[in-house]
């Protein structure tokens, strides 16, 4: 006998596992999501370019590891380098605050 799996979106199971929207746990998953795609996307930017960690490194003053642990987790970077690597790769690097939900207006 054939077992039916069933389908569900990727939001409901999160929810299941990790916790609904605004709970602590759940803000905290989403945070270190979205610092994990910083790292993506500066590793596959520097992957575009064609350069190495190495390569990078120098282009920004700063080690290799330092780049490698930019790459796989940003958490403990400073915003500073974060920023002068993307400058370095060329890459434009947009950021939104809200509060109260509100967007702020940035000039």
């Amino acid at each position: 006998m054939a077992h039916k799996m069933k389908t569900v979106s990727l939001d409901s199971m999160i929810e299941k596992h990790i916790g609904k929207r605004g709970t602590k746990k759940r803000e905290h998953f989403e945070k270190e999501l979205r610092i994990d795609l910083l790292g993506q996307a500066i590793k596959q930017a520097r992957n575009e370019l064609k350069l190495t960690q190495q390569q990078l490194g120098e282009m920004v003053g700063v080690q290799k590891a330092q780049i490698s642990k930019i790459e796989n987790s940003v958490k403990n970077a400073r915003l500073e380098t974060v920023l002068k690597v993307f400058d370095a790769l060329g890459a434009k690097v947009n950021f939104s605050v809200f509060l109260n939900n509100k967007k702020i207006a940035l000039f």
